[in-house]
């Protein structure tokens, strides 16, 4: 198991301003970070590469697409252009050293067609989804689809709905990603969930049930990292702590309030509760 902090908690677009914070993180026993990807060029992502070597800190991204750049729209054009975001995002992991890129790259958030999922939708991301894995596949890299709750997508909105992708896709470098934040309102049985869904899931996020301080809300953690262990999972544990700092962000994730006095309380906490849990939940 390792340990990571994503950086949107400070930042859409990691730069040399944000490396104390990288730095902090590291001291604090982190054993990487994920890193948004939402612009940028080889030459900037060389840069940050450069600190986190330095640093001795991993990697994972995450990634997301835009309705320019649509995997189910029925516009050829806006899904050439998803293709295209997406083995930018490939580029820009294998640039900073990464072997993962997560997040909801299957529609783009918070737009809703007002209806559920139709089979040509479907048929539209699996084409795409495709060829974002097959140009993965090159660099050694793997695609970890995260599902949100219902209030943010209508596409892909439970573990059940992630594993049947994964299926559909069919592809070694495609698998999926569990997020405690989106589960606690879409799961019925948190460890049943997992147990059903280990088989394609590769990456976790850590996130409260109110996007601030791991351990400081009801999300079901001890059954959440029992259940982990039972399946025996060994990626990253990474945690997703959302504020106020970025409007955009928490305009699209809907905080509105604080929901944790500091970041440092987020990260120092948050880690420590994380890996007492894991611990404890070791049997």
């Amino acid at each position: 198991m390792k340990t990571g902090m994503n950086l949107l908690l400070w930042t859409a677009h990691v730069t040399a301003e944000h490396f104390p914070i990288l730095a902090r993180l590291k001291k604090t026993g982190f054993d990487g970070v994920e890193i948004p990807l939402f612009q940028g060029d080889t030459a900037h992502y060389t840069s940050i590469r450069k600190e986190l070597d330095k640093l001795g800190l991993g990697c994972t991204t995450v990634t997301l697409v835009t309705p320019e750049a649509n995997p189910i729209s029925p516009d050829a054009g806006l899904r050439k252009a998803a293709v295209e975001r997406l083995k930018w995002a490939v580029d820009m992991t294998a640039t900073l050293g990464g072997a993962l890129i997560a997040g909801p790259f299957h529609s783009p958030l918070g737009v809703f067609s007002g209806a559920g999922p139709t089979p040509d939708e479907k048929k539209r991301a699996v084409d795409v989804l495709r060829q974002a894995a097959d140009y993965a596949q090159k660099a050694n890299i793997k695609l970890a689809i995260e599902y949100l709750n219902r209030f943010e997508c209508y596409f892909l909105t439970t573990a059940a709905d992630a594993r049947a992708l994964v299926k559909m896709v069919a592809h070694p470098n495609f698998r999926s990603m569990y997020d405690t934040f989106h589960a606690n309102i879409e799961e019925k049985n948190i460890a049943e969930t997992i147990a059903n869904f280990a088989d394609s899931f590769i990456h976790v996020h850590i996130s409260e049930n109110d996007r601030g301080t791991p351990g400081t809300g009801h999300v079901h953690w001890d059954e959440t990292f029992k259940a982990l262990r039972k399946v025996k999972y060994d990626g990253w544990l990474t945690i997703e702590a959302f504020g106020r700092a970025l409007p955009d962000l928490a305009a699209a994730t809907r905080v509105w309030r604080d929901l944790f006095p500091k970041a440092e309380e987020v990260y120092e906490q948050g880690y420590k509760f994380m890996n007492d849990k894991w611990l404890a939940a070791k049997g």
